[in-house]
C-alpha cells in the first residue's frame, strides 16, 4: 500500500472514530480502578496472599466447605484458575481437599484450622482495603457506586 493511500485512510476518520476517547471508556476506567485496588490490596494484605487466593479463603470462611467447581463459580474464577488457587493454598496448609462422598468426581475444598485463623485475622485488613479503595467517594457515593456495580454484574 502506498504512503498516499495510508494517509488518506488515516485522514478519513468516521465521526464515531474521531469521538472515541480511550480515557472515557468504561472498560479502561474499570481497569484503572482495579489496578488501584490491586496496589492497595498488595500493600496492605500481607500474608503473601493474592486477590484470588483471598477470595477463595473469604468465600470458604463465609459458606463452609464446598466443591472446587462451586467455589470457582462463587468467586468468579474459571476451572483452571480455581484449580491453581486451591493447589497453592493446599501447599501452604490453608486448605484441605477430599473427594465428595456423594460424587467421587467432585473435590470438596475446606479451610484448615490454619486457613481459618489466617482468614479471621485478615478480615479487618480486607475491610480497610475496601475503605481505602473507596476513600475518594463520600458515604452516599460509595453506597450508590456499590449498588451500580451490583447491577452491572
Amino acid at each position: 500500500m502506498s504512503k498516499k493511500s495510508v494517509s488518506t485512510k488515516r485522514g478519513a476518520k468516521s465521526k464515531a472514530a474521531s469521538t472515541y476517547l480511550l480515557d472515557a471508556q468504561v472498560g479502561f476506567m474499570l481497569r484503572q480502578v482495579i489496578q488501584r485496588h490491586a496496589t492497595i490490596f498488595v500493600g496492605r494484605m500481607g500474608e503473601d496472599l493474592t486477590m484470588t487466593q483471598w477470595a477463595a479463603l473469604a468465600k470458604l470462611f463465609e459458606l463452609g466447605p464446598c466443591s472446587q467447581n462451586l467455589l470457582g463459580r462463587y468467586t468468579a474464577m474459571d476451572a483452571a484458575t480455581i484449580k491453581g488457587v486451591v493447589e497453592r493454598l493446599v501447599k501452604r496448609g490453608l486448605l484441605d481437599t477430599s473427594p465428595d462422598p456423594e460424587d467421587g468426581r467432585r473435590l470438596v475444598v475446606a479451610l484448615t484450622p490454619e486457613g481459618t485463623a489466617l482468614t479471621e485475622r485478615s478480615i479487618a485488613v480486607a475491610h480497610q482495603i475496601t475503605k481505602e479503595t473507596l476513600s475518594p467517594l463520600t458515604k452516599d457515593e460509595r453506597t450508590l457506586f456499590l449498588a451500580l456495580l451490583e447491577r452491572l454484574k
